[in-house]
């Protein structure tokens, strides 16, 4: 049976050591450079489509619980997983009750329609696995609800998905404690739709946006300093 602590989402969770955020799975599997943008060098810039994914999250930024007939549905409901150091929020937690007690149903809302790569599926695993740990009990499936739709797409958390998670994590992870931002790959139907392309400049295949911000304050520096000399 679910432990109900677990599937409070007002409960305090244990702090982890410096956890890599489950929101950072999700951009390392799109891409892993604007992964490290966001989570190494900490850029970020708002675009139609990021804005657009905020306001639909707000609907599930307020905790709440409650039941109607067999299933309890929490919101905004904290997530940590100790063995892969993982922490985060899930949008929306179903316990759905069967014979044993609540199974976990994570559902992950998204704006926009499925898409083509695993990017949101792999978040949606990495839920799962931090539920499977809270709960003790296995998570076989959740949903992704896309608003373009208005439909909810049903993602079994299979092997092969698991395994992809666990990948990026690992990957993922690696870069973070390197400190490392890999350089860029213009890839045309992604780059387009990313807030950071003016950061990360894909087609100049910039090594690093925080070196290049470094160069840009160098030219500006000595062009105040010959000016000075004028």
């Amino acid at each position: 049976m679910v432990n109900s602590a677990c599937a409070n989402a007002s409960t305090s969770l244990p702090e982890l050591d410096d956890p890599i955020p489950i929101s950072a799975l999700q951009h390392a599997v799109y891409c892993m450079r604007q992964a490290a943008l966001i989570h190494i060098e900490r850029l970020w810039e708002e675009n139609r489509f990021t804005a657009e994914g905020r306001v639909l999250h707000d609907v599930t930024d307020e905790p709440t619980d409650h039941k109607r007939r067999n299933v309890r549905r929490v919101t905004a409901m904290q997530l940590i997983c100790r063995r892969l150091n993982l922490a985060g929020v899930a949008d929306v937690v179903e316990f759905r009750a069967d014979a044993s007690g609540e199974v976990a149903f994570p559902v992950e809302y998204k704006r926009g329609k499925s898409k083509l790569h695993r990017a949101d599926e792999v978040q949606l695993c990495a839920q799962a696995l931090c539920l499977e740990e809270m709960t003790a009990r296995s998570v076989p499936e959740g949903a992704l609800f896309y608003a373009q739709t208005r439909r909810r797409v049903i993602v079994p958390i299979d092997s092969e998905l698991r395994r992809l998670t666990e990948d990026t994590v690992q990957e993922f992870g690696a870069l973070r404690a390197a400190g490392r931002t890999p350089a860029a790959i213009y890839r045309a139907e992604r780059c387009h739709a990313c807030s950071l392309i003016e950061q990360c400049r894909p087609k100049a295949g910039a090594k690093s946006a925080a070196g290049f911000r470094a160069r840009a304050i160098d030219v500006a520096l000595s062009a105040n300093a010959a000016d000075d000399d004028w």
